[in-house]
């Protein structure tokens, strides 16, 4: 809010910038070692700091005397304005809450993991084949829904991209968070673990290959920078996420290259 006003030509009284810059580090120190009594304390006095300052610039920007030299950085001094004052009053339970300030269509995505109960980003789906293992769709979905109500929308893209293609997708294995959505794709045969009874031995190998979509994920996330997203706004994430199954896409196939050149080579040896 400092740096917003500064830009915007408003000189404030006092700034808190060695206060704030101190309890930053208090409250990192409080969180760490779990003692929430004294973050309380620290952080209640943040939210002080916060409602002082916004004030005092909402004060001077409505004085008839305030002639802004810069008038982006007035509508950029709106928008940091109202980002503040959400973060100020947003409370523990409260649904729509803002957990970035340069990112406000980030969603808090529960894992239900004991070393990761929680990620904060966009939700992404990712589309998998089940002989090559290569990437046929990535699509990122805003405010978090169900793992259901995604499908026929990744499936959608999918049958987008591979329209040129002699491929048809007839054959869906997913996980235990897209039962009960067979309505949705009339087409399509949906496989998962709770109708593992009724599944062929084909259907039950298939179903066993499902797991081959983890490790996938996780080279996206570790070797194709899809862990972050230094891309702006909703387009930038849906950009990054088909860009980084793109490069998946090439790394396969530049090693499949090689290890063709590599059997030729060894074949013409042996010859």
């Amino acid at each position: 809010m400092v740096s917003a006003a500064k830009r915007a030509g408003i000189q404030l009284k006092q700034t808190f910038v060695k206060e704030g810059k101190e309890l930053r580090r208090r409250a990192g120190g409080y969180a760490h070692a779990k003692q929430f009594r004294r973050l309380k304390k620290v952080v209640k006095r943040q939210r002080t700091i916060l409602g002082v300052v916004m004030r005092e610039v909402q004060r001077k920007r409505q004085a008839p005397d305030f002639a802004p030299d810069h008038p982006k950085a007035v509508s950029d001094l709106m928008m940091w304005l109202e980002r503040a004052e959400r973060i100020r009053t947003q409370q523990r339970f409260d649904k729509n809450k803002l957990y970035a300030l340069h990112a406000p269509e980030v969603e808090c995505i529960g894992k239900g993991k004991a070393r990761k109960p929680y990620e904060f980003g966009v939700k992404s789906a990712v589309v998998v084949s089940h002989k090559h293992g290569l990437m046929l769709g990535a699509r990122t979905f805003r405010g978090n829904p169900y793992d259901g109500h995604i499908l026929s929308a990744a499936l959608e893209q999918v049958t987008n991209l591979t329209q040129d293609l002699p491929v048809k997708l007839k054959h869906i294995v997913v996980d235990l968070g897209f039962r009960g959505v067979d309505a949705d794709n009339p087409d399509k045969q949906i496989i998962h673990r709770g109708k593992f009874k009724s599944l062929s031995p084909q259907q039950k190998g298939w179903l066993r290959r499902r797991q081959a979509v983890e490790p996938a994920i996780g080279h996206l996330k570790s070797d194709h920078r899809m862990d972050r997203c230094w891309l702006q706004g909703a387009l930038g994430d849906a950009l990054h996420s088909i860009s980084c199954a793109a490069g998946y896409n090439l790394r396969w196939l530049m090693r499949a290259i090689a290890g063709q050149q590599g059997a030729d080579g060894l074949a013409g040896a042996c010859a």
